[in-house]
């Protein structure tokens, strides 16, 4: 089939490459793209937020399907335009996709399926933030209700902090602080079967430690080591099957990705957020251990036939990724800086480590920063520590000016 993924980020490099490795997918398509899938996919220049648009490029290429990327797009209804001129599409509408737009949407879904998840109230005036810092205590959780590109939360000791970052948001959730490891669980939906992959956890932190500011990802791995083994059964039968139901009895299906943020507290299973597409950086780690081709099982989605399809095949390695990013992220990231030793991690270190782009594009002969992470170095290995020393040793190539990186992605787990 021939297929167009909308987007630009690692993630969507990381949905290229699987694409371009599958054998049923005969033109691999990407708009806007980026200047590292433009080695697996044509580009084409296409406004993702403009769901005519997006559309006409479709039906201008003779995509069979369309995988839409990122959430601001699924938010803003791409997936119904495309869908409207009669293309299959992997991504939700854009009213199930209020489940990630929304906080409140999100919440008030949680309470009608039985999702257990964190105590919130949900403020739009002084006086209700106020009390709900009151009520809860610190550690503060404050969540912009509407997208945030991964920058809307704040988790403070700081009362004033939080209150800061409360004022500024239009509408916001404030919420009981949850304890313990957090787990990313995505799920294949067509909006009744359910097909659960296997779970990450990635490091929000901008530095070692967990310390810094929150940021969009700066690493992922995958599997869980320490993770329960029934760990995905329990989130199937508490949280991602019951929400794909009551979002279809309220007359707004969720097909595509559901993304269940978790915290694994003294308490069991908490759902932290839900997001409306792949994750990034999980996406990066959870796709290199995907064994089944990929383009089948988003079609599925996008057909509703996902029950029609065998059980998903996975590969036995684990895997890692490090991201790289530009001097200064999260806060004002610089760009424009030419990036080195691309050709050295594939001439070096594949096909066990690779390099996803992120934030890049082409500048004549060279490739420089054109975001604030720039760069997903992503490797497996036999287990953690080999694909966590695979990754470190491809990103010790890659030269990048004021550029930062986590040291201690997986360290915990693949020392435990």
């Amino acid at each position: 089939m021939k297929v167009l993924v909308i987007g630009g980020g690692a993630r969507e490099h990381a949905l290229c490459r699987s694409l371009s490795l599958d054998p049923d997918v005969t033109a691999l398509y990407c708009a806007p793209g980026n200047a590292g899938i433009a080695e697996v996919a044509e580009l084409h220049p296409v406004d993702a937020l403009d769901g005519d648009a997006v559309a006409r490029l479709a039906a201008d290429l003779r995509a069979e399907l369309v995988v839409v990327g990122p959430e601001a797009p699924l938010v803003a209804g791409v997936a119904d335009a495309v869908r409207a001129v009669g293309i299959a599409c992997f991504g939700p509408s854009g009213e199930a996709a209020q489940l990630e737009g929304s906080k409140a949407f999100a919440k008030d879904v949680m309470a009608g399926a039985g999702v257990p998840t964190a105590r919130s109230y949900v403020c739009t005036t002084p006086a209700e933030i106020d009390a709900a810092l009151d009520a809860f205590g610190a550690p503060y959780v404050v969540k912009d209700d509407g997208l945030a590109a991964g920058k809307g939360v704040v988790v403070t000791d700081d009362v004033e902090a939080a209150r800061a970052h409360a004022l500024g948001c239009d509408r916001v959730v404030i919420e009981e602080y949850l304890d313990g490891p957090e787990v990313s669980l995505f799920a294949i939906t067509d909006g009744t079967t359910v097909l659960p992959l296997q779970p990450a956890q990635d490091f929000k932190r901008a530095l070692d430690d967990d310390e810094g500011p929150n940021t969009g990802g700066m690493g992922a791995y995958s599997p869980l080591p320490w993770a329960d083994p029934k760990l995905v059964d329990e989130v199937m039968q508490s949280v991602l099957q019951p929400t794909v139901d009551e979002l279809r009895r309220r007359g707004t299906p969720f097909s595509g990705l559901l993304y269940a943020g978790l915290a694994i507290t003294s308490r069991g299973v908490r759902v932290i957020e839900f997001n409306a597409r792949f994750g990034d950086p999980e996406t990066q780690v959870v796709l290199a251990r995907l064994k089944t081709p990929l383009a089948g099982v988003l079609l599925g989605s996008a057909n509703g036939t996902l029950d029609e399809l065998p059980p998903l095949k996975w590969r036995d390695e684990a895997a890692v990724t490090v991201v790289i990013a530009s001097h200064n992220y999260p806060a004002t990231p610089r760009t424009g800086d030419p990036i080195e030793g691309l050709d050295d991690v594939a001439a070096q270190d594949a096909p066990e480590a690779y390099v996803l782009h992120a934030g890049t594009k082409r500048d004549g002969d060279t490739i420089v920063s054109a975001g604030g992470r720039v760069l997903s170095v992503t490797a497996t290995g036999k287990d953690l520590a080999a694909a966590r020393e695979r990754a470190y040793t491809a990103t010790a190539r890659i030269r990048l000016d004021g550029s930062q990186f986590r040291t201690d992605i997986a360290k915990k787990a693949a020392e435990a």
